[in-house]
């Protein structure tokens, strides 16, 4: 999986800074990102569970699936041991394949679109 995974990663950040980040071609990170000096992604496997852990109950949140290919990241383990793929610079917005609104449902939990399926992340 480290680095020669081609195909997507998901980063959920907050709707407004994700915009301003489109204005200035690179998003630098959430405040949780610079905190910790790297930039979080998630799998489309992980996606789920980054949702309910690190965002419970937060809205105007945003769904990024941002292509792999060409990016350096470091595939380190984090949760329950499970590799999550990093990046220690900023991302080029251009790296963004779509963009998709990650509402709060009726439940509470964020209604994440069906990622299953993907190659490498990749739908």
């Amino acid at each position: 999986m480290p680095g020669a995974v081609t195909g997507l990663i998901y980063k959920i950040a907050p709707a407004d800074l994700w915009r301003a980040a489109v204005e200035q071609g690179s998003f630098a990170g959430s405040p949780a990102d610079l905190r910790d000096g790297f930039i979080h992604f998630s799998t489309a496997a992980q996606v789920a569970a980054t949702a309910a852990r690190h965002f419970a109950g937060q809205s105007d949140l945003v769904l990024v699936a941002v292509a792999t290919e060409g990016l350096d990241l470091r595939w380190e383990p984090s949760r329950g041991g499970d590799l999550f793929p990093h990046l220690y610079t900023a991302l080029p917005v251009s790296a963004a394949v779509w963009t998709r609104p990650l509402p709060v449902g009726a439940n509470g939990s964020h209604q994440v679109p069906d990622l299953d399926g993907c190659a490498g992340g990749a739908p």
